[in-house]
């Protein structure tokens, strides 16, 4: 199994459409074949920061996530309205 940590910064101004954009993605991702979970959180300390917690069945399936039309809309509408960081772990 794979976990990814997506960090995200909002940029100012720009939370709540990055929160819709990362809801959007939610939606479609968690159809994708080999999402075992997909989840969005909120910092109770910085409104700025969001966090995607994902995890994959397999390498096969992530990168067929990240080919997809949905990712490819909405990470790129997030990339520019913040900042991203991943942090990936294999278990």
């Amino acid at each position: 199994m794979i976990r990814l940590n997506v960090f995200i910064q909002a940029g100012a101004g720009n939370r709540a459409a990055i929160l819709d954009a990362a809801k959007a993605l939610t939606a479609c991702s968690l159809k994708d074949a080999g999402c075992v979970a997909y989840d969005i959180f909120e910092s109770a300390t910085r409104p700025d920061v969001l966090l995607i917690c994902e995890t994959w069945a397999d390498a096969p399936s992530l990168a067929a996530h990240s080919a997809s039309d949905h990712f490819q809309k909405y990470v790129g509408q997030i990339e520019q309205l913040g900042t991203m960081k991943l942090e990936q772990f294999e278990f």
